[in-house]
C-alpha cells in the first residue's frame, strides 16, 4: 500500500506516527508547508518521504488521507483535484463534517472513492477509536483498505455517515472530556494530600483499571459498579455526589453540544 498524508499537525501527525510505528504501510510520503515539521519526521522515520508539494504526494499513491483544518480542504483539494486517479485511487477526509458529499461536490465528479474518517489523536499509540463512512460510489474493495489502514491505529467501526459526527463528540472530543475527569480527580487528590504526580498515577491506573474490567469481563458498567457498592457505604455516598451535581446530564450535554 503506497500511503499519502496531507497534513503533518496533531491529527495527521498521530496517525503518521502510528502507522509508521507499525511497520506495517508499505510506503508512507507526508505533504505539510511546515519544513521543520517535515525534517522531524525524516529524521525520526528515515523510510518515509516528505515534501511540501501536495500534487508530487498524491501521484501514485493508493490511498491519499488529508488531514487539514475544514476551511482549508477546498483549497488543498482544488490543489490536487487535477492529479487523482477517482476510479482507482481513495481519497480520505479526516477534517470534520467534511463529507464525502463534499468531497465529490469539491472535486466536481459525480464518483469517486471518498471515504470520511474520524479518528483522535490517541492513534499515535494505536488506540485510537475511529468512525469509517464510505461514500456511495466506493467499493467494498476500497472500504477494506481503509478499514485495514486504520485498524492499525486502534478501534474502527464502519457506520452510516450521519454517525460519524456523533462519533467523533464521543471519541475524538471525547478523548478531551476524559482528560478533564482526570484532571478533576487529580485536583482531588491533591486536596486529600497526594503530591500531584501520585494524583496522577492513581487516577490513570484507576481508569484502566476501570477499562481493563469493562473490556475482560464485558459487564455492563452498572454491573461494575455494583460490585464496588455497599449499602451505606462510602460509594454510594461519592455516587450520590455526583447524580447530585448532574455528573450524567453534563456529560451527555458535552456530548451533543457540537451537534447544535
Amino acid at each position: 500500500m503506497k500511503l499519502t498524508v496531507i497534513g503533518a499537525g496533531n491529527m495527521g501527525g498521530a496517525l503518521i506516527h502510528g502507522w509508521a510505528k507499525s511497520g506495517k504501510v508499505e510506503s508512507i510520503t507526508i505533504s505539510d508547508k511546515n519544513e521543520a515539521l517535515l525534517a522531524s519526521f525524516k529524521e525520526k522515520y528515515p523510510s518515509i518521504t516528505t515534501t511540501t508539494d501536495n500534487v508530487a504526494a498524491v501521484k501514485g499513491a493508493d490511498i491519499v488521507v488529508v488531514v487539514v483544518k475544514p476551511w482549508l480542504m477546498p483549497l488543498v483539494l482544488g490543489e490536487i483535484k487535477d492529479s487523482l486517479d477517482f476510479e482507482k485511487q481513495i481519497i480520505v477526509s479526516d477534517a470534520a463534517n467534511f463529507t464525502t458529499d463534499k468531497l465529490a461536490e469539491t472535486f466536481g465528479v459525480q464518483a469517486g472513492q471518498f471515504f470520511y474518517v474520524i479518528p483522535n489523536i490517541a492513534a499515535e499509540f494505536g488506540a485510537s477509536m475511529s468512525f469509517i463512512a464510505k461514500g456511495q460510489t466506493a467499493s467494498q474493495e476500497s472500504l477494506d483498505a481503509v478499514k485495514a489502514l486504520y485498524d492499525i491505529a486502534g478501534d474502527t467501526l464502519v457506520v452510516t455517515e450521519n454517525l460519524v459526527g456523533p462519533g467523533m463528540m464521543m471519541a475524538s472530543c471525547g478523548i478531551a472530556y476524559v482528560m478533564r475527569y482526570i484532571r478533576a480527580q487529580m485536583e482531588g487528590g491533591c486536596e486529600m494530600g497526594f503530591y500531584p504526580k501520585q494524583a496522577l498515577q492513581i487516577a490513570l491506573q484507576t481508569m484502566q483499571g476501570a477499562v481493563s474490567l469493562l473490556k475482560e469481563t464485558g459487564w455492563h458498567p452498572e454491573e461494575a459498579i455494583d460490585k464496588v457498592t455497599t449499602p451505606g457505604g462510602v460509594t454510594i455516598k461519592g455516587l450520590n455526589e455526583l447524580d447530585h451535581a448532574g455528573f450524567n446530564s453534563a456529560v451527555i450535554r458535552s456530548l451533543k453540544a457540537g451537534l447544535k
